[in-house]
């Protein structure tokens, strides 16, 4: 078997092989329109100690960031996002002890853009966000830690000001093998 699985129709496909993909769609959403924020429930569990949640194909009513909760949890996040325009200014943002992961995302009327790597949400211990953060005019590296010691099975995501509509929640788990 290729490494990556290269999976062709009529394939005897052992649990080697299945065991050894490394990303599993946990569960899949679509928002809504006109939303200003949506609970992705049931998202994280025992199963994988990671994720990746991804949030594409909506928009928003204005160019805004994107909040990241865990569960109902309001305190204790701490985030930085060190980046660039793309005329090659070097800018920052950040936050301590906010009520969300303010940075998590960017949307606007033509893109919604969510792509982080959750760390340990499930445990009870702090819980680790990152990913890639790409705007119309700037890109950088988002990063928080939620200084909260609980387990975590949902989470939302809030538009920082105006609505979003459309477009798909994905969570998948990483492989712990």
């Amino acid at each position: 078997m290729a490494t990556p699985p290269d999976f062709t129709a009529g394939q005897v496909l052992t649990a080697a092989h299945m065991n050894a993909v490394g990303l599993w769609l946990v569960k899949s959403q679509t928002v809504g329109s006109g939303v200003s924020s949506v609970t992705v429930s049931n998202a994280f569990s025992a199963d994988y100690d990671n994720y990746r949640v991804t949030y594409t194909g909506g928009t928003g009513t204005t160019l805004q960031a994107f909040r990241f909760r865990l569960g109902a949890s309001t305190t204790q996040y701490y985030f930085a996002l060190p980046y660039s325009s793309w005329n090659n200014t070097p800018l920052a943002s950040g936050g301590s002890n906010q009520n969300g992961f303010n940075l998590a995302g960017i949307g606007g009327p033509n893109f919604v853009n969510i792509n982080l790597d959750v760390f340990g949400p499930y445990s009870t211990q702090y819980t680790r966000i990152s990913g890639p953060y790409v705007g119309d005019g700037e890109a950088g590296y988002t990063s928080c830690i939620h200084k909260v010691s609980a387990s975590f099975t949902d989470f939302v995501i809030e538009a920082s000001i105006g609505t979003i509509t459309g477009g798909t929640i994905c969570v998948y788990g990483y492989n712990n093998g």
